[in-house]
């Protein structure tokens, strides 16, 4: 049984993110991975592993980011459904993540029989505008 057997939770394409795109609920299957690398993170400066996933579906692709864990739980050529994802922008280029709230699992298939690579949304630049603000309360950064 897949998470999107739930009637709550909307499906939705690779074609039809944005890099504002939230709660994203998704199939994929998962074409490569890049090397992994060490960060540092700048909050308390912890060690992680990170590594990019490029991930597919018949309307596109994306690079999906993998954080610890993540990096040796998914696979290449593995089917995965992604649960409350989320897109950011990364150097110009949106990003797909799982996140701390969002959740993922494997799959027997996939809903769909081809993959399409020739619309790769991460190769998009993209202008990163910063954190959306309502105007109060927001700082400025100088």
């Amino acid at each position: 049984m897949s998470v999107f057997d739930k009637e709550d939770l909307s499906v939705i394409k690779i074609g039809d993110l944005n890099q504002y795109s939230r709660q994203i609920n998704l199939i994929v299957r998962v074409i490569s991975k890049t090397e992994v690398r060490e960060v540092i993170t700048r909050n308390d400066e912890t060690k992680h592993n990170v590594c990019e996933a490029l991930v597919a579906d018949d309307t596109g692709a994306v690079y999906l980011t993998l954080w610890d864990d993540l990096v040796e739980e998914i696979q290449e050529d593995q089917v995965i459904s992604i649960t409350n994802g989320y897109m950011n922008t990364f150097k110009s280029s949106m990003r797909l993540n799982i996140g701390r709230y969002g959740s993922w699992e494997p799959l027997e298939e996939a809903t769909f029989d081809e993959v399409n690579l020739e619309n790769n949304i991460s190769a998009r630049q993209v202008e990163y505008s910063g954190r959306r603000s309502s105007g109060y309360g927001s700082r400025r950064r100088y």
